[in-house]
């Protein structure tokens, strides 16, 4: 049995390690966090034992080259994102392995297991009908059509990433003179994305109708939190079955929240 348990080696994992010794970006944290949200969830179904109850041995190489091929073959994530998954593993292992000598068999054979090969396609674009048809989709008379229908416009637009999305908050929005958004970008460079006017109309109804703190997300979920990379993954697929109804050319794409729109 080491002398620390999972919960004090995972919050000193997120505190000390990625915080304040790494100084990772906040989007960063965030793919860690759900790397480990999922990890969790699988751990507990798959050992029978609530989340308090497992500890750091129950993670061996064999659970988390089950988890692995979970997240391929269950939830159908690229091996792309497969290989995002086991960075954020390999990195606790490491800080295990140094903070718990005892268990340094453990965090090296788990260290060992390799990312996979994968194969870079071409990036999947939208027409501009598809985009037309994918914002049209939601039903905006209703609370929760009329944030999908918003974010999905601003996303098509801008072009911001999953975790800039998810992000965004009001005080990040300017819609005045040179209306734009703010985010905090990969390579943590602040971007500001100008807005078209229609946009910027959708924008203001939409916060109008949902007053909040500057602090607030822009696009909340139904409980007024921040949107998890699963729901807002779940929002766009639950748009494209809709949108393929008037644009059937739409089934023929792989649409993420990472898709971008037809440039000129």
């Amino acid at each position: 049995m080491s002398a620390a348990g999972l919960p004090s080696l995972v919050q000193r994992f997120f505190t000390q390690r990625l915080l304040e010794q790494q100084g990772l970006s906040s989007h960063t944290v965030a793919s860690y966090r759900d790397t480990f949200r999922l990890l969790l969830a699988f751990a507990t179904k798959h050992i029978g034992h609530a989340p308090s109850k497992l500890r750091i041995e129950d993670f061996d190489v064999s659970l988390i080259e089950k988890f692995l091929q979970h997240l391929e073959q269950g939830r159908g994530n690229s091996v792309r994102t497969r290989n995002t998954r086991l960075a954020a593993v390999h990195a606790f292992f490491r800080f295990v392995a140094v903070s718990e000598p005892a268990l340094f068999l453990q965090c090296q054979r788990i260290l060992a297991i390799p990312s996979k090969r994968c194969e870079h396609g071409p990036v999947e674009f939208l027409t501009e009908s598809e985009a037309a048809a994918l914002v049209a989709a939601p039903d905006a008379r209703t609370w929760i059509g009329n944030r999908d229908r918003t974010l999905l416009l601003v996303a098509v637009q801008t072009g911001l990433r999953n975790s800039e999305l998810t992000s965004l908050r009001r005080q990040d929005v300017v819609l005045g003179t040179g209306a734009h958004v703010r985010c905090l970008g990969k390579g943590r460079k602040m971007r500001c994305t100008p807005l078209r006017p229609d946009v910027v109309a959708v924008l203001k109804e939409w916060l109008r109708c949902q007053p909040g703190e500057p602090d607030d997300p822009v696009f909340p979920s139904s409980r007024g939190g921040r949107l998890s990379a699963d729901a807002l993954q779940r929002l766009v697929s639950r748009n494209v079955a809709l949108a393929c109804r008037s644009c059937p050319s739409l089934k023929e794409k792989s649409v993420t929240p990472h898709t971008k729109p037809l440039t000129r």
